[in-house]
């Protein structure tokens, strides 16, 4: 598989990618994944690196990117990440501005903060976890990040997020914040390497972008619900919509998830309910009321009985295209 990340070219003019981060492993799972935060645009651009089965990588400060694809590539011929890491040092003149996070898919961890990362830099490493950071408001960030992961029970995603949550609370970047990432990759599946990139998401230019890397976390697992929800719902009708009723909850006033709630309780016969979802999605995205009846029966079953439902409560629908 690909590691996941932009290709770029070996040893790249470097940039002052100043931040915080932690790479970490699941063994219960096998996910690898990386969270940063910085004052500095499009964060997740260059800091983060994952392959499932492989390894991650977190590459920042005077930031060589191309220390994530190489460095996955050392992994992958069968080095540690500490004898990665030698290597990949050994060979920059650039070293001593770097600062580096490396977890393998056998939990080995290694870290490098060169001597010329601004203060406060440190680090702190565990079987499973790297926590590092540079120009920082307090020494104190790197060990908060640490302890709420190694606190935090739960997905690692979550607990990513809880040790970005933590840093922060400890200072955070002495800029201050402006973008944050996340990135998750699970199990190689053979012969499916799209499938093995979990969560990949990013907050480019925030003035909180962690708590709105927590909200898009929060909506990807209401989409995941929602999925859930689909593929069991020929099995057990009744469980797909409990499963379904939990994604709405998860995100109130997502108008996209209402209207295929509604789909899906149209399918179990259940006409009221469904015209009443979709006439609250078109409320919040008057666009809805524009696609309904562009689809087929197979997308959204009864949809003509919906339409009825709905002019006869004041919706109307457009009938172009029935």
């Amino acid at each position: 598989m690909a590691p996941s990340g932009p290709r770029v070219p070996a040893m790249a003019r470097p940039r002052l990618a100043s931040t915080f981060s932690i790479v970490a492993r699941d063994p219960a799972a096998q996910e690898l994944g990386v969270a940063v935060q910085s004052h500095y645009f499009s964060v997740g651009s260059d800091v983060p690196w994952a392959e499932a089965g492989v390894g991650a990588v977190a590459t920042q400060s005077f930031v060589e990117t191309s220390y994530g694809p190489r460095g996955l590539r050392l992994l992958r011929r069968g080095m540690s990440p500490a004898e990665a890491l030698r290597r990949l040092t050994a060979a920059d003149p650039g070293r001593d501005g770097r600062q580096v996070g490396i977890v393998d898919a056998r939990g080995r961890s290694a870290v490098w903060t060169g001597t010329g990362c601004i203060a406060h830099a440190g680090h702190a490493t565990r079987t499973n976890v790297s926590v590092q950071g540079n120009l920082l408001a307090s020494p104190k960030v790197w060990p908060a990040m640490i302890r709420a992961f190694e606190a935090r029970r739960g997905p690692l995603a979550e607990r990513l997020v809880a040790a970005l949550e933590a840093g922060q609370r400890a200072g955070g970047d002495a800029r201050g914040m402006q973008s944050a990432s996340l990135l998750v990759v699970g199990p190689p599946v053979s012969g499916r390497p799209w499938t093995s990139r979990r969560i990949d998401l990013r907050v480019e230019d925030h003035p909180e972008p962690i708590a709105d890397l927590r909200r898009l976390l929060a909506l990807r697992r209401a989409y995941e619900l929602a999925d859930a929800a689909e593929g069991v719902f020929p099995a057990d009708p009744l469980r797909a919509r409990r499963t379904y009723d939990r994604a709405v909850r998860m995100a109130p006033g997502n108008d996209e998830l209402l209207f295929w709630r509604g789909a899906m309780r149209a399918r179990a016969g259940d006409v009221g309910r469904a015209a009443n979802d979709v006439r609250r999605a078109i409320a919040l995205n008057p666009r809805w009321r524009v696609l309904l009846p562009r689809l087929s029966e197979e997308q959204f079953p009864r949809g003509a009985a919906v339409r009825r439902a709905l002019r006869g409560r004041g919706v109307g629908a457009h009938t172009r295209g029935r």
